[in-house]
């Protein structure tokens, strides 16, 4: 075991000696909970004080609340919740024994605390307002009234959330302007690996909203946390049986119809929790949506200029028709024994399909005469002028990709807590989780292609609005002739198998100790994480004679330009499957391909911590430290290229490295309440991001001339240390107003170089290589700011208003390599750039109106732009533009047991578009639009 660690377990076993200290017994319990005055709910996050004593605590998931060791006598105990007015109650505490109180907040006859946008925004606030972190939540409710499809679009409403869309769909979180490989995920506590074979951060539309009860973003880390997230810890939480306490069971039937795809599509889902006794619950649900849409696309490359004209050298319209599957489901089983241990045991299983067919019309005219004229831009496949024996060339490709999908994320956890009378308290879990990704049988793409040369082809081109308009101004007969295209190559995808699991036990213990100034709390706990990712890949390229675009002709949906002729969505696969004799496999290609990208990597985490809390009525500190542990064991593989005279061959050779590292990481975390409704915290601590499995694979990439692309073991995880302050004023009714700043120094950054001098590495030599490193220094500086307010004081049907606003500043900068580099042990020349996936400003923002049985909500995201892949020099690094967003919800309740909604997402027809700047203007690289989805269903309670 290593020393470091060794130390670590010794502070723990001195940490438990103390605690161990014998401590006078207190006279009696306090035992209670706190429900909605309905008796419907449970009311997380409440604060319950013991004003004589200024002992505080807060609500359990299941609204208890519990104060051992309480001197006999009479007492007043306050309990607040956001959104309720204060109660206050006398209660006795015998001098043994326990005695019972349940306190009932808000009234029996307004459902309040429980149904709707209040009863969300009330729920959300409380339990930032009760956290020992700075942090920002979701509860269940809030995000149902939100027209989202998938989790990541649901935590786009929060402060210093940046959403990565795809395909029009939020899929990746970033957090106060970090990448978000940069972010851990946990799902009922349980981390969640990465479907994807590259990346560590989960795409987060695998999960579907309808299943989730809360989503918890916490951007400050306490020592017993996992300390690998710069960003934040994005905690997911499912239903417990006893969150509610009465039973609950609810059905939704939905239709969802896009505009750009005319297709109306189903979704529906079940959710139920009860107790079948009083400590014994069950509960659960599943959800199904299936999405057919649209989107239009263009994309251009390779911007580069001549005597005349700024242009790409390619150029590529791309139609997409896309169907998604999202399966979601959960069941988890709660249990009490006796009064002081409750156990658990939860599952959840996510299934994301996605069958893509694209079609694109691809022009390729780095070979062609180009003449200029302001925006318009003329291609030509032959001489214009006198004189000129130039030889000129169109590439014509039509291809199409039919390619399906599969990523599953699941995981079961079991676990539980014990806390008795004595202070005594532990927590202890052991979970699997499993994320994968597979496709197998895709034809990603199939090509069929044409060059014209002499053939008196004219393509104009105008680049002056966001979408190039095309126009065909010489031969376009036989540039639209499907039997001149014919096949150049199937790209068939065998297989592509990406597996992450991961086993995780974890154990807290610790003992309070209830002094007169507050409540002392010594912890102290470890973690074992045990990881594997895999990644297997085969691919096949097949080429065959005789087999044109007329054989397989379909008809496009584009409208963005006139595209035909197309191949038709399955016609190449039919023709494939039924005729595989007929094709020749290139072994070469596919056996070079298949090795490149393998590889396996284990990633074996153990975790120690100490940490001390105290916390009376106006204040609560943590402090300690943690250290993890860190191995891997990593596997790839060399591709070596080899080309004679008569032939080329390729050698395949296994590579293997281990690399064993560790970190001490202290913090503190600080709330104070300066008033009865003013919130201040201040946070410190040290955090890590370990690189990606894929960038520290030990595989190479070696062509014939020696150029050469590494992983690299040897990089070092990112290491941060941050800062935050905040503010929170929670108003006298059912409102808040917040802001907070906050910073991170991190170091070794990691950047991909281009070495352009001959050199070794990974014991391989070569002329030029990419290879990841760890670079200089990133500073993100930020400030937050939020309010949310009903309007309740407002006279007759205006009292129904709602506002809510929150808006983020973030200046995120580092240094990246500036160049090609010569010698990768002295890499001297830095330029500084905005991180990547940073916007500078984020703003969200809601109007909403509820009143009886009438709920509408309107609610805006804006976002400017962000830097999204860096160039080769600053002009040519990709920026995605602003992007603004409107949606609307509306819901009718009919009665108790019925409720009626519509949605309306993207009711301003938001599109995307990246560029670049080069030449000095802003040049198309992506544009895409999707339009709007309307949604309308019944939810039915039970």
């Amino acid at each position: 075991m290593n020393r470091t660690f060794r130390t670590a377990l010794v502070i723990g076993s001195a940490l438990s000696a103390i605690i161990a200290a014998p401590q006078a017994m207190a006279a009696g319990t306090l035992d209670g909970s706190v429900v909605d005055a309905t008796g419907t709910r449970a009311l997380q996050a409440a604060q319950v004080t013991i004003l004589e004593l200024g002992r505080t605590t807060s609500t359990e998931r299941d609204g208890s609340f519990r104060f051992p060791e309480v001197p006999a006598g009479t007492y007043t105990l306050e309990v607040r919740y956001v959104g309720a007015p204060t109660e206050t109650i006398t209660v006795t505490v015998p001098e043994t024994g326990t005695v019972q109180q349940t306190v009932a907040l808000g009234s029996a006859d307004d459902s309040i605390l429980v149904v709707g946008q209040l009863a969300n925004q009330a729920s959300a606030l409380s339990r930032k307002r009760a956290a020992d972190t700075v942090s920002d939540v979701l509860t269940r409710d809030a995000i149902g009234q939100f027209p989202d499809q998938n989790v990541a679009e649901s935590l786009r409403r929060l402060p210093g959330i940046n959403v990565l869309n795809d395909q029009g769909e939020g899929r990746f979180v970033a957090v106060r302007g970090l990448d978000p490989n940069l972010n851990a995920t946990s799902l009922n506590g349980v981390r969640l690996p990465a479907p994807e074979s590259d990346v560590r951060q989960v795409a987060l539309d695998v999960i579907s909203s309808d299943i989730i009860e809360s989503i918890t973003v916490k951007k400050s880390l306490t020592p017993d946390m996992d300390a690998d997230t710069i960003g934040a810890s994005i905690e997911i939480e499912t239903t417990s049986a006893f969150d509610r306490e009465e039973a609950l069971y609810t059905a939704r039937v939905e239709g969802s119809y896009n505009e750009l795809s005319n297709e109306l599509t189903p979704k529906g889902s079940f959710d139920f929790a009860t107790r079948v006794t009083e400590d014994f619950g069950v509960s659960g649900g599943i959800s199904y949506y299936r999405r057919f849409f649209e989107t239009d696309n263009v994309e251009a490359d390779d911007w580069t200029d001549n005597d005349s004209a700024i242009y790409p050298e390619e150029i590529q319209y791309r139609d997409y028709d896309v169907e998604r599957t999202r399966i979601s489901g959960t069941l988890g089983a709660d249990f009490r024994v006796g009064e002081t241990t409750e156990l658990y045991a939860r599952g959840v299983w996510s299934q994301f399909d996605d069958q893509e067919y694209r079609r694109r019309l691809i022009l390729k005219v780095e070979d062609a005469l180009v003449v200029g004229d302001g925006s318009l831009v003329s291609f030509y496949d032959g001489p214009q002028a006198a004189g000129d024996d130039g030889e000129y060339e169109l590439g014509v490709e039509r291809d199409v990709k039919d390619r399906f999908e599969r990523q599953r994320i699941w995981n079961v956890v079991v676990g539980g807590e014990t806390r008795l009378d004595s202070g005594w308290f532990a927590e202890y879990s052991a979970s699997y989780a499993r994320s994968s990704e597979k496709e197998d049988g895709s034809i990603d793409p199939a090509v069929f292609g044409r060059d014209f040369s002499g053939d008196s082809q004219r393509i104009d081109i105008d680049f002056a609005g966001r979408v190039p308009t095309l126009d065909i101004a010489g031969n376009g007969r036989t540039f639209r002739d499907p039997s001149g295209y014919e096949l150049d190559e199937i790209e068939y995808t065998a297989l592509s198998d990406s597996v992450d699991d991961e086993y995780a036990v974890t154990f807290d213990g610790g003992r309070d100790f209830f002094l007169d100034a507050g409540t002392l709390t010594l912890q102290g706990g470890f973690k074992g994480r045990w990881r594997e990712k895999r990644y297997n890949f085969d691919v096949e390229f097949w080429e065959t004679d005789d087999f044109t675009l007329a054989d397989v002709l379909g008809v496009s949906t584009y409208r963005l330009a006139a595209i035909d002729p197309v191949p038709n969505y399955d016609g190449v696969r039919r023709f494939f499957d039924a005729n595989r004799d007929a094709f020749e496999l290139n072994e070469f290609d596919s056996g070079v391909d298949s090795a490149l990208e393998d590889y396996t990597a284990s990633e074996d985490i153990l975790a120690g911590y100490g940490l001390a809390r105290f916390e009376n009525s106006a204040l609560t500190v943590i402090g300690g430290v943690r250290y993890e542990h860190t191995s891997n064991d990593l596997a790839g593989n060399l591709v070596t290229i080899t080309e004679t005279e008569d032939d080329e061959f390729f050698t395949v050779t296994p590579q293997t490295a281990e690399k064993d590292y560790g970190f001490w990481l202290p913090s503190v975390n600080v709330r104070f309440e300066a008033a009865p409704d003013l919130i201040l915290r201040a946070a410190g601590y040290r955090s890590l991001v370990r690189p990606g499995l894929f960038q520290l694979a030990p595989h190479v990439e070696l062509n014939e001339d020696d150029e050469a692309a590494f992983g690299n073991p040897d990089l070092e995880p990112y290491e941060a240390w941050n800062g935050d302050l905040s503010a929170e004023y929670y108003m006298s009714s059912n409102g808040a107003i917040t802001a907070a700043v906050f910073y991170k120094d991190v170091s070794n950054y990691i950047a991909e170089v281009d070495v352009d001098e001959p050199g070794v590495f990974l014991g391989t030599s070569f002329e030029e290589a990419t290879i990841p490193i760890n670079g200089e220094s990133a500073e993100i500086f930020g400030v937050e700011l939020g309010v949310s307010q009903a309007l309740d004081f407002l006279p007759g049907l205006l009292s129904g208003f709602l506002v809510q606003a929150n808006y983020t500043y973030t200046d995120a900068t580092g240094s990246v390599p500036d160049g090609d580099v010569t010698d990768l042990s002295s890499v001297t020349d830095y330029r500084e750039i905005t991180l990547p996936a940073t916007s500078k400003h984020t703003l969200n923002g809601v109007l909403g109106y509820e009143k009886g049985p009438v709920s509408i909500r309107l609610s805006g995201t804006y976002r400017d732009r962000y830097l999204d892949e860096l160039g080769g020099d600053p002009e040519e690094d990709r920026y995605v533009d602003d992007h603004f967003q409107l949606d609307l919800s509306a819901r009718l309740r009919l009665n108790e047991q019925v409720q009626l909604y519509y949605e309306w997402v993207n009711i301003n027809d938001a599109k995307y578009f990246a560029y670049n700047n080069y030449g000095g203007q802003r040049n198309l690289l992506q544009y895409e639009e999707y339009s709007w989805t309307m949604k309308f269903g019944a939810r039915l309670n039970f």
